[in-house]
């Protein structure tokens, strides 16, 4: 397989998972876009980087997770330097046909944002992308114990924002 076809393959098959990676990370589309594009124009001009390499998506999420890094370590200095300006909102969630579902939605966007982004890059991982912890720890570059710890910590801090909407829903 060339180069083109390996690029596009990787695409195909792990873009999407990246994007929402990457955007519950950066919480702003554009950042998202960036960084996906630079992962990819990265494994364009160096196509070796990929050589040994066994777990691709580990691979590939360890890549984003550090472009996601950098591109909250720019949107931190651009913000300081520009306090005025809004901060980009996007919703992870789309629109739910009915308002008690779209309440959940909304509140628990709001619970993965106020996690620190180390728990929430863990519990989106755990969550939504079905790693296991030992993916999640080679993806982070972090040790299983930790992974497992921010995921309990980012679960423990959403059950807990959470806790009165769900006694709401039950009554």
């Amino acid at each position: 397989m060339n180069d083109t076809a390996q690029l596009g393959r990787l695409y195909d098959e792990h873009a999407h998972a990246l994007f929402g990676f990457l955007l519950n990370l950066t919480r702003s589309e554009s950042d998202t876009r960036d960084a996906l594009q630079e992962i990819f124009r990265r494994l364009a001009l160096k196509p070796e980087l990929l050589t040994g390499v066994r777990d691709e998506r580990g691979f590939l999420l360890r890549m984003a997770h550090n472009q996601a890094v950098d591109a909250i370590r720019r949107r931190a200095a651009r913000d300081r330097k520009h306090e005025a300006q809004a901060v980009e909102n996007t919703a992870l969630f789309v629109p739910a046909p009915d308002a008690d579902t779209q309440t959940f939605r909304v509140e628990l966007e709001a619970a993965l944002a106020e996690l620190p982004e180390e728990q929430r890059a863990v519990v989106h991982l755990k969550l939504w992308a079905g790693l296991t912890f030992e993916r999640i720890a080679e993806a982070l570059e972090i040790p299983l114990n930790t992974a497992a710890s921010r995921y309990r910590y980012g679960l423990d801090k959403m059950r807990e924002r959470l806790r009165p909407l769900y006694a709401e829903i039950k009554s």
